[in-house]
């Protein structure tokens, strides 16, 4: 079931739209909370900040992408 979803057309494509939206709204967020100083981009790595940021995101917008996948696969499966 695993390789079926994730060989599904448009998977990877969600994954990556959810997981840039999740990065800019978590970054937006956490900036605001922060109350938008400019310290909380200068005072860490960058490259760092970016590959954590991302990788955040990917995880994400990979499991709630294969959740929906997934129940989509197995509703047209049963629904058959």
């Amino acid at each position: 079931m695993f390789k079926k979803v994730i060989n599904t057309k448009g998977f990877w494509k969600s994954v990556f739209s959810l997981a840039v939206a999740f990065a800019l709204l978590f970054t937006l967020i956490k900036w605001a909370i922060d109350g938008f100083e400019i310290a909380y981009f200068t005072e860490r790595d960058p490259v760092m900040f970016i590959l954590t940021l991302f990788l955040a995101g990917f995880v994400y917008g990979f499991f709630v992408t294969f959740g929906k996948f997934r129940a989509k696969l197995k509703q047209n499966d049963s629904g058959q």
